[in-house]
């Protein structure tokens, strides 16, 4: 295992930052569409928001529950009040910053200590807590950080007059959803066996992958809704329904409850909407290339339709900016996966065993204990 150090405490630290800006931006965005009278907008804003909260309050719920089966009944009541206040995240905020703080200033621990050795134990309770609030920050990149993104983008399309609110909202947006594919990395490399520290290459060959994939997509749904909100609509149902059946034929065991592992697919069918999520431990190239020919071919069809059906609320000239930014960042992000899968990724050079094991969503549930959570949740 390896060790938590300075660096990855200060990342922690940043990201709880953030967390709590982001939560600030959200209500000072929705206010300012209030107040202007603009309510579908700021009610839209508010749900991502609500949504967003509900299901990570209950994912983490799940996990305390799970975790502390057979303990104090009296703390775990105190547990779930706070997450019904929506508070859930920050009990482990507080828990990883506890224990980060001890591991990252006050001890030094070998990679070879026993588990049984106290230093070490620590050390693995920090990681533990650092990767469950990273898969939950995928969680709310995924319900609200993004469609909060696609929301400002649209607005700033459609209207062309902006304020300082929807930059700030965009630029957090951005922040948030790097933030949380990096974290998530980071925690991926420390709590696998056999995984080599994710180096700084690595992490701007994954970050720009993600990020310029996910913003290419977003600028197509984007043109696709300013021409038609019904068709926007109707496009994002249907690719969640083809999500959400291929996540069932999967079989996907990532939860012990039978209503969990139902939402976690529901989940599941909302990320492959905008990013790739490997949920079963196989070789991923050829979904994954199927994958982004889809997003490609649908992408240019929309740039396509634009060219002989442009509706009269957008200019030519933003349509030529929008045209051309799609297309460089799906560009850019195709060649930035490429190189990062034939590179950078763990499965090319992780010693067979490892790679064996390694899954995006769900493996096997019963070394969950042993393992840890991620290891029925990697997504690459």
């Amino acid at each position: 295992m390896m060790k938590f150090t300075k660096q990855n405490f200060f990342f922690l630290v940043g990201g709880m930052i953030i967390y709590v800006v982001d939560i600030g931006v959200d209500f000072w965005v929705a206010s300012r569409y209030f107040c202007q009278g603009q309510y579908s907008w700021s009610i839209l804003i508010l749900c991502f928001r609500g949504l967003s909260s509900l299901i990570t309050q209950i994912f983490s719920y799940e996990w305390f529950r799970n975790d502390w089966e057979g303990t104090d009944t009296g703390k775990l009541k105190l547990v779930f009040l706070v997450h019904l206040f929506q508070c859930g995240i920050f009990i482990r905020y507080w828990f990883a910053l506890k224990y980060g703080c001890q591991v990252a200033f006050k001890q030094t621990s070998s990679r070879d200590a026993s588990e049984a050795d106290p230093s070490n134990f620590i050390q693995k309770q920090t990681i533990d807590a650092v990767t469950d609030i990273n898969m939950l920050r995928v969680f709310k990149t995924f319900l609200e950080t993004t469609p909060q993104l696609f929301l400002q983008i649209y607005i700033l399309m459609e209207h062309g007059k902006t304020n300082f609110s929807q930059y700030a909202a965009i630029i957090m947006s951005f922040c948030g959803i790097s933030l949380s594919m990096v974290g998530y990395q980071i925690s991926l490399r420390e709590s696998l066996p056999d995984k080599d520290e994710f180096r700084v290459l690595s992490k701007f060959m994954y970050l720009f992958y993600k990020l310029l994939t996910i913003t290419s997509w977003i600028l197509s749904i984007s043109l696709i809704t300013l021409l038609s909100v019904r068709i926007s609509v109707i496009l994002l149902i249907f690719l969640w329904i083809c999500g959400f059946t291929w996540t069932l034929k999967q079989h996907t065991t990532f939860c012990k409850s039978k209503k969990m592992e139902y939402l976690y697919r529901t989940l599941v069918g909302i990320i492959l909407i905008f990013s790739f999520f490997n949920i079963k431990g196989r070789r991923t190239k050829v979904c994954i290339s199927i994958y982004y020919a889809t997003h490609t071919v649908v992408t240019l069809g929309i740039l396509f339709v634009y060219m002989f059906w442009k509706p009269p609320i957008i200019e030519e000239i933003c349509f030529t900016i929008v045209g051309i930014s799609t297309v460089l960042s799906l560009v850019l992000g195709i060649i930035f996966l490429v190189v990062y899968y034939s590179h950078f990724h763990p499965t090319t050079y992780c010693r067979p065993q490892a790679c064996s094991d390694e899954v995006d969503g769900v493996a096997g549930q019963k070394g969950r204990v042993k393992t840890g959570r991620i290891q029925n949740f990697l997504m690459q």
